[in-house]
């Protein structure tokens, strides 16, 4: 189970790196789907372990939210993209009034 905690916090990071250092918004919601598949991966790991079948459950519902925060997500960003030509979050604080 080391191991694949090990992998898991691993993955974790890189997602939460990609997402503070980065201004493209794709890249920022790849790396949240990134962190997203590290807890999952934990989640599996410690239910294996435990011999239980509730974070399998659990990964399942993740993976739903998940995809609907893609979904979401790629329909914010084409919608920003039209307004201001560009995905660079940077330019996301002229869209205030």
């Amino acid at each position: 189970m080391n191991d694949y905690l090990i992998v898991a916090s691993a993955i974790f990071c890189i997602g939460a790196l990609g997402v503070l250092t980065r201004k493209n918004l794709i890249i920022i919601f790849m790396s949240l789907e990134l962190m997203f598949n590290a807890a999952n991966l934990g989640f599996v790991a410690v239910s294996n372990y435990l011999h239980l079948i509730n974070g399998d459950i659990f990964v399942i519902f993740v993976m739903v939210v998940a995809a609907a925060e893609a979904a979401v997500a790629l329909g914010i960003a084409i919608a920003f993209f039209r307004e201001k030509g560009t995905i660079d979050i940077d330019k996301a604080n002229e869209l205030k009034y």
